[in-house]
Order: structure tokens, then sequence, then C-alpha cells
């Protein structure tokens, strides 16, 4: 079953790549002068992402000493996967504001500017890895569609203790920069709402699972299930199930169940 973080990934890369005729740049010289551009110091990876297909058309071995993965078994729903929970609504609602950015620019312009944020992950021991991304573009439409991008992802656990993700448009080849620009909370921040044991819940509920079925499942009481269940309509001021997966589809609160949702 696809994840619901994945599926608004896609719906909102698709705002990125839609139709339209292709600008054929060159850019396999352009690729290493780029990569210089961009990388610091510090453990890193590097990858070329086609959003078109929504998938890796290379992914650099170095993932590994970064993450602890092997490059060979990452597709785009693996990474999605490692990304901390509470940070999923951080990455979707800066790449919402990525793909309005874009939009919004000059055509000549779209290969002009990088895109820098970070977020954290999970690598394979279990441990939480902050990584700063870095995009820019290498071939886009003349909708003003990413069709391929070229990202770095740094380690900077070392470097940055606050849990604030900033969102940041480098301006390349004189343009002006954009530095921690306003970002639009479509989606909800995943600790806004409900304890540990309401969103086990809930997504069993969206499960369509019965109160006895949860109580069973999750090795409680029906009456605690049941009370939980009332809060959890009462936190969102639904008044059924139904209602509930409305509002978490409209508001982005996917973020809240997703990883119970899956389990």
């Amino acid at each position: 079953m696809d994840s619901v973080f994945f599926v608004e990934v896609q719906k909102t890369w698709d705002r990125f790549s839609e139709d339209g005729k292709l600008h054929p740049e060159v850019f396999d010289v352009e690729i290493h002068k780029k990569i210089l551009d961009i990388f610091h110091i510090g453990k890193y990876y590097y990858y070329i992402f086609d959003l078109r297909n929504l998938e890796f058309q290379f992914l650099s071995p170095s993932i590994k000493e970064v993450l602890g993965y092997n490059s060979k078994e990452i597709d785009l729903k693996f990474f999605l996967s490692k990304i901390h929970e509470e940070d999923q609504a951080v990455f979707l609602n800066h790449e919402h504001t990525v793909t309005t950015f874009f939009k919004q620019l000059p055509t000549e312009k779209i290969l002009k500017y990088k895109v820098s944020y970070d977020y954290r992950m999970i690598n394979a021991e279990g441990k939480i890895v902050r990584i700063l991304q870095q995009v820019v573009t290498l071939q886009y439409d003349d909708n003003n569609s990413v069709l391929l991008t070229l990202g770095v992802h740094t380690d900077i656990t070392h470097l940055k203790k606050s849990n604030k993700s900033t969102l940041s448009f480098i301006g390349l080849e004189g343009e002006p920069s954009y530095i921690n620009v306003e970002v639009n909370e479509l989606y909800k921040p995943y600790n806004e709402y409900f304890t540990k044991r309401e969103k086990e819940i809930a997504a069993n509920l969206l499960k369509g699972y019965n109160s006895k079925k949860i109580a069973e499942t999750l090795c409680i009481s029906y009456r605690t299930v049941e009370t939980h269940r009332k809060n959890i309509l009462k936190k969102t001021g639904t008044n059924s199930i139904v209602e509930l997966a409305v509002k978490i589809i409209e508001e982005g609160l996917f973020c809240l169940f997703w990883f119970n949702f899956m389990s």
C-alpha cells in the first residue's frame, strides 16, 4: 500500500513536471561545474533525480558513508520513508514553496538558482542525521517545469543543533538570493495534535478497524480505545471517521499518522 506521504510528494512534484517542450540543455560538463559550486566540507553524497518519472537516475555510493544505506537498494519511496516523521510536513511545505517559486521565474533564470534547505533523516542504525539538501536544475521545459535535477546531501548534524529548518533560494551568475524565505504551512507539523497512542488508534481507524479490532491489535481495553476515539474526533472537530479522513486529506494531517498507517 502506498503511503499517503509518498502520494502527497508525488502530487507536489507533478506540479513541477507538467508536459511541455523540453529545453535540451547539454549538461554533461555542467554537472561537474555545478557540483563544484555547491559542494562544501563534510560527508556528502549526490544524485540526479528525474521528476517526470520520480526516480533517481544516479545515486552516488557515498550515501553509505552518510546514512549507511547501499545506493542500489534505494528508490524514492524508500528514501522518503527515512525522513524523520516530525520533518515530513516540513519537507512537503518546502517542496510546495519551491515549485511555486520556479513556476513564477522567467524561463531563462531557471538554471540560475540553487535550492537549499535541511531536514532530519533516520540512518541505517536508527540514529538521526540532519541533512542539508542543495539542488540545482539540469533540465526544464517551456512550462517552467523542472524535469531533471542535481542534488547534494551533506551531513550537518555536527553543525546545527536547532530543529528549525530554513529554505533559501541562492542566486547564481549574479542573480539575487532569497534567504530564509517564508513558507506557507499547508501541511501541519507532526507533533501539534495527538499523543503517540492517539496516532496509533487514528491510523487503525483509517484502516477501517472497529474499536474491538483496535483493542486486540494494540493490546489495550475496548474502553480505552473508545475514550481515545472521542478525543481524536474532538481535537479535529469531526463527528465521524469519514469526516476525520476528509480533514486529514484536506489539511495535510496525514503526516501525523502515516508511519502507524503503514505498519
